[in-house]
């Protein structure tokens, strides 16, 4: 199924004149160089093909004929390739000559029959060519170990893009690869030269499962790239290595048939989406997330796609946020997506299909897949926001899943930023892609999101509203879900009738700091937070005693300074307290820690909302939300 919509899917992109796909045969490469041939095979220049356009030139992504899957052995690509390969210089490359003789061998047995006059140039530099030639100034040191093509002097176009070369690259694809010399296996190595040949004769045809239609197995299929964690070279979906994976003595791609050109569109589509800034892909994790729409039409399918892209990653343009909030809105009241404005081109039956990898040394794991129509995924994802959700709201739209996993790594405090920070490596891959999946599916979230969320907390003092909000999210959600009418309802905004415990607890710890703060003034180092949040928390009954004599010292010294402020603190106090037991519960477990962040953030954020006064704007208490209340 994943295979299958991958491959219709590259069928939809073929339609599309901008897309800058590569047809079947040929793939997007990175290409350093050029040399330019006269007609009798002499080299006349060499040609820089790097982009210019960052910091540092990078090689330019040129469409050239599909490489060869190289594993050991030395296979030669058409009309490009390194050059130890083209010129038989490396750096590196120990086999240099050999892999020269290849590409050389290969070339002047297709060109023997040839008439275009680039293909005959480059046969008779083939013809002429010695390593020993390859000298500065007219080749670069720099030039090595790069991948290189050939032109025609007078030409703008390269060889590989004429029609002469473009037709004998068709007749080559035509042929089976399976009838050509395989590559033998540690196992298969043992087996009799005349049974292996018998076993790839047999390979080299079958039902294509993607298809359905018979044609050429591909052996290997071609390597996915931009996986994050994987191969620089790639990694592949579909590999047969060890004997063990083989079923009935089929040799490799033979155990999955699928055929070359399924093979060449699944593994395109999947480059295509993870190339570096598509819209299409968003990293949570090690997972790479990518999704695609199918739809009646391909402005359906985009605009449902460019929707979609800017959910999972909500924009920071308060104008396209605004937009998304609507969207959302819409369909938590049961709406149509279509009855958004910006969704003029949306049908609620489009389909939709989420895609998530992660890498396994050469090979990637598919850690999710979900298939879903539009309306339904945008049910979930407004879900999601609605659990999520506190006021005042700690940002301008619901923050991306990337964001909510990173929330659950190890912060540091930075003096550059001055904010807390995280690093992506230290969220735990498992974590991330359970997260995702729950975010899509409408599921739990994963049983280890609140315990991560709640022990960083703990550990490295960082209270952000987006933490409390994945407090709130877990708990709603089980609640919901698990349909626990007996627990108490999370609300979203300051609830002063609850009286669960660990809500009135983290409420009443906010407010013996705003004690402090009141008390102290600008004189203070380190708030009750930074130096007992993690045991208050954890095991009231130890703390909270020694903060109920602190705060009624800065009470004392409040009365003598501002006494009208320190009546509303102590009422309030008072009312807190009346919906606690007689004694402080000695431990609180997971859930009630995560109540208590809740109770924090929403009492805290309600004493900032006062001293801020009634104009205060949404941006300045934003972004005190961002940096933790600091003051």
């Amino acid at each position: 199924m994943i295979l299958q919509a991958l491959a219709q899917y590259y069928q939809r992109l073929l339609e599309q004149p901008d897309s800058g796909l590569a047809p079947y045969g040929y793939s997007p490469e990175k290409i350093s160089y050029s040399i330019v041939l006269k007609a009798n095979g002499e080299v006349t220049d060499v040609r820089a093909t790097l982009d210019t356009s960052g910091k540092k030139p990078q090689p330019q992504v040129l469409t050239v004929p599909q490489p060869e899957k190289r594993t050991a052995g030395v296979k030669s690509n058409f009309l490009w390739d390194k050059t130890s390969y083209v010129l038989g210089v490396s750096a590196t490359s120990k086999r240099a000559d050999q892999e020269h003789a290849a590409f050389r061998d290969l070339h002047l047995g297709l060109l023997r029959k040839t008439e275009d006059a680039g293909l005959l140039a480059l046969k008779a530099f083939l013809e002429q060519w010695q390593p020993a030639q390859f000298e500065a100034p007219l080749f670069p040191e720099a030039m090595k170990d790069s991948n290189v093509v050939f032109q025609l002097e007078g030409e703008n176009r390269y060889l590989h893009e004429r029609p002469a070369a473009r037709a004998l690259r068709a007749t080559l694809l035509e042929k089976s690869p399976a009838a050509e010399e395989a590559e033998p296996s540690a196992a298969s190595s043992k087996k009799t030269k005349g049974k292996a040949s018998t076993e790839e004769a047999a390979a080299s045809q079958g039902f294509c499962l993607i298809s359905g239609e018979w044609a050429p197995v591909a052996r290997l299929h071609p390597v996915v790239k931009g996986v994050w964690g994987a191969q620089s070279s790639g990694a592949s979906i579909v590999s047969f290595q060890q004997e063990s994976f083989r079923s009935f003595d089929k040799l490799q791609g033979a155990n999955a048939p699928v055929s070359e050109q399924a093979a060449f569109a699944y593994t395109t589509a999947l480059n295509h989406l993870l190339r570096q800034g598509s819209l299409q892909r968003l990293q949570v994790g090690d997972t790479s997330v990518v999704f695609w729409a199918e739809a009646g039409s391909g402005a359906q399918a985009q605009a449902a796609e460019s929707l979609l892209s800017a959910l999972f990653t909500p924009p920071t343009d308060e104008q396209e946020a605004k937009q998304v909030n609507e969207v959302l809105e819409i369909v938590q009241k049961g709406r149509p997506v279509s009855e958004a404005r910006l969704a003029l081109q949306l049908d609620p039956a489009t389909r939709i299909y989420v895609l998530g990898l992660a890498p396994n040394a050469s090979r990637l794991s598919i850690r999710f897949w979900l298939v879903d129509s539009l309306q339904q995924l945008t049910q979930k994802l407004a879900q999601h926001e609605a659990d999520l959700r506190l006021e005042p709201l700690p940002w301008r739209a619901a923050p991306a899943v990337w964001r909510l996993a990173l929330a659950t790594a190890p912060s540091r405090w930075s003096e550059k930023t001055n904010r807390f920070e995280a690093k992506t490596d230290d969220v735990l891959p498992l974590l991330a892609g359970e997260l995702m999946r729950a975010v899509l599916t409408g599921g739990l979230y994963p049983a280890s999101l609140l315990v991560n969320t709640v022990m960083r907390m703990r550990t490295d003092g960082d209270l952000s509203g987006i933490r409390a909000a994945i407090c709130k999210g877990v708990i709603t959600r089980q609640r919901r879900l698990q349909k626990q009418s007996s627990k108490e309802e999370i609300s979203v905004s300051l609830d002063s009738t609850s009286k669960q415990q660990g809500y009135l607890l983290g409420r009443l710890f906010a407010t013996f700091e705003s004690v402090q703060r009141n008390a102290l003034g600008g004189n203070v180092n380190a708030t009750i937070r930074d130096r007992y949040y993690g045991a208050a928390s954890a095991t009231p009954a130890s703390i909270f005693p020694m903060l109920v004599r602190n705060a009624q010292n800065h009470l004392s010294k409040l009365r003598k300074e501002r006494k009208g402020q320190a009546i509303n603190l102590e009422k309030l106090i008072g009312e807190i307290v009346a919906g606690l037991p007689e004694q402080f519960p000695r431990t609180l477990n997971i859930e009630d820690q995560g109540r208590f962040a809740i109770g924090y953030y929403h009492q805290s954020q309600d004493f900032y909302t006062k001293r801020s006064g009634d104009d205060a704007s949404a941006e300045n208490a934003l972004e005190t939300t961002e940096t933790q209340g600091e003051e």
